[in-house]
């Protein structure tokens, strides 16, 4: 290390510290939670599945159900060809899940275990099915896992029939419940008949009822999935997250697909409404117009406190390029923005913000950690953090404002119930900045009159 150039320290390749992300089979499984009936299931060992589910869990406030194929030494050496047909036939025995959805695991992938080829061998009962995806923990991130098990559930389901069934297709892409409930309630303004695939409300947001049920009413359902491929379009929500799923279904399909970033702020909202207008050839409805107006109105209410305010924003790569937009409209300054998820065109994308803003002097980094994005602030430092639970210790060191969205956000109720979506997500956003401004403008303030009053 004393030989190196800080250069060359900076420029780490093969280490990550703090990452800024997790590993791909916590996307995968959350996908598959957005299934109805679906019990995800890990083959690998329990501990994997554990910390996925208590990751989930945490962020959630929900139990997110999974099984394992639990591999010990054994099925390390010879491989979990056994361990998958036992677990597949002990699920569906016990749990009675209509489909099982198989991820891999780390230990799985390295040893090479051919998951089709063991589902083509297992006596599924009738009626029911099996479908996987492989998610190498060591690639990529959640993200990547996510969509691989979205493109896992129609590569295995979705069929093409030759007649149209008149419905949209919308991937909302990496969000929570309640941000797909916001793109529902706009889709269903616009009168556009619609698949949500996946779908997680009424999943990872389901009502206490006081009785526990292992799959509960929300989901896409088995016969959606596969009518998929009769969808007349898609609408993929987040160009980072949602094309390749989308590609997977035209190349199978046909279905053509229309790729928009994820809905957040008013231009990103703007042109998922007027998409979704186009569709269904219907007069934008004045409860949105409505929902717009309030929200210029606050962001312009407001503007006194964002004006020229510096920025670091963190987290996965479409909802990042979504907050770098709205903080942009504020007139906010996104010095610094950075995901934990591999991939140059984010960077692309970050940039092209930048240059349509005519904003200078900013920097995007994919595959990064919070390590190096802690670096950058003690070397320059920003006026508000903007991510995941996560950047809290940044922020306590730093002492700068932190304002919490995106995932995963373990330390605050709530969170995953409340849009960042659509116009009303749009104002959810700037009353948070704008509240954590103003306390640290009213605490500065505090201190100045202490300093005078001592």
């Amino acid at each position: 290390m004393l030989n190196m150039t800080p250069k060359e320290i900076t420029e780490r390749s093969a280490l990550r510290v703090n990452p800024c992300k997790t590993c791909q089979p916590v996307g995968a499984l959350y996908a598959a939670l957005g299934v109805h009936n679906c019990m995800p299931h890990s083959h690998g060992s329990q501990g994997c599945v554990s910390y996925h589910r208590t990751f989930l869990s945490r962020h959630f406030k929900e139990p997110a159900i999974a099984s394992t194929s639990s591999f010990t030494e054994g099925a390390s050496v010879f491989g979990g060809g056994s361990n998958i047909r036992t677990g597949v036939k002990n699920v569906f025995d016990i749990y009675n899940p209509d489909i099982i959805a198989v991820h891999t695991t780390c230990l799985s992938e390295t040893i090479g275990d051919d998951l089709n080829a063991f589902i083509q061998d297992i006596d599924i009962p009738d009626g029911k099915i099996v479908v996987h995806t492989n998610t190498p923990s060591y690639v990529g991130s959640h993200v990547n896992g996510f969509y691989n098990m979205m493109c896992g559930f129609i590569t295995y389901l979705a069929k093409h029939t030759g007649n149209s069934n008149g419905k949209t297709a919308i991937f909302p892409g990496f969000v929570n419940p309640g941000d797909i409930r916001e793109m529902k309630k706009i889709a269903g303004l616009l009168k556009v008949p619609y698949t949500m695939f996946p779908d997680q409300s009424g999943v990872m947001d389901a009502p206490m009822t006081g009785d526990y049920s292992m799959y509960p009413k929300g989901g896409t359902t088995i016969p959606e999935i596969v009518g998929l491929g009769d969808c007349s379009g898609v609408l993929a929500l987040g160009e980072l997250t949602c094309e390749e799923p989308a590609n997977v279904l035209e190349r199978k399909c046909k279905v053509p697909h229309e790729l928009l970033p994820l809905p957040i702020g008013i231009e990103a909202t703007d042109r998922f409404v007027m998409a979704l207008a186009a569709i269904s050839q219907a007069e934008v409805p004045y409860e949105l117009e409505e929902e717009r107006g309030q929200l210029v109105d606050l962001m312009l209410d407001a503007h006194f406190y964002f004006f020229n305010k510096s920025v670091a924003i963190f987290g996965d790569p479409d909802t990042v390029l979504g907050l770098t937009r709205m903080a942009l409209e504020l007139g906010m300054i996104p010095k610094y923005v950075l995901t934990g998820t591999p991939g140059e065109n984010f960077v692309k994308l970050s940039q092209a913000l930048f240059a349509q803003y005519g904003v200078e002097g900013c920097t995007a980094k994919a595959g990064g950690d919070l390590f190096e994005l802690h670096q950058w602030i003690k070397n320059d430092k920003v006026d508000l953090l903007l991510g995941s639970s996560y950047g809290k210790q940044i922020a306590k060191a730093e002492d700068i404002p932190f304002v919490r969205a995106g995932f995963p956000v373990l330390d605050r109720y709530a969170h995953s119930n409340s849009p960042i979506v659509g116009y009303k997500g749009a104002m959810r956003l700037v009353e948070m900045i704008a509240n954590a401004l103003m306390d640290r403008q009213d605490r500065d303030a505090s201190d100045e009159d202490l300093e005078i009053v001592m």
